[in-house]
């Protein structure tokens, strides 16, 4: 079976200077090699391709025989990894909380030990005939979460 560590120093060694990051890498038991890469501004198909090749040139397909996936961490998928929050601080996402709350709202900072999310809530206060939308910070640790995805919109 391939080692993770030796695909995982391959992939150090060409996000290296680069402004993409690693999200996710996986190896299954029949040596599956599974890369996911992102970037703030999205990833391109030529990136991808670039990367594979490198991981290619590096591997010996004598030794051993595996099958390579290079790809992007995929829009509306759920963020894997802190760098994910840090590019989408000031946008819409998605929380789903690890007692199945759903939220929406935008992140409006990330740290490494948690995140904030404004979400706009309709309160009715006391006395008022109307409720109207108030805004209102919720902070979470990220064990508190189950997963948060950006949200797409098409507006």
């Amino acid at each position: 079976m391939i080692d993770k560590n030796v695909v995982k120093k391959l992939v150090d060694e060409w996000l290296t200077g680069r402004d993409y990051f690693l999200t996710d890498l996986t190896i299954s038991p029949d040596d599956r090699i599974v890369v996911e890469i992102d970037h703030k501004d999205g990833v391109w198909i030529e990136d991808c391709v670039e990367l594979s090749r490198y991981i290619e040139s590096r591997l010996d397909r004598d030794e051993e025989d595996y099958e390579l996936e290079v790809g992007s961490a995929g829009i509306g998928q759920p963020f894997k990894v802190m760098r994910q929050y840090e590019i989408h601080v000031g946008e819409r996402v998605e929380v789903v909380t690890a007692d199945g709350r759903k939220l929406t709202g935008t992140l409006k900072e990330a740290t490494p030990e948690n995140f904030t999310l404004t979400v706009t809530e309709r309160v009715k206060e006391e006395g008022a005939k109307r409720p109207h939308l108030v805004e209102r910070d919720i902070t979470f640790t990220y064990d508190e979460v189950k997963e948060t995805k950006y949200i797409i919109d098409f507006k």
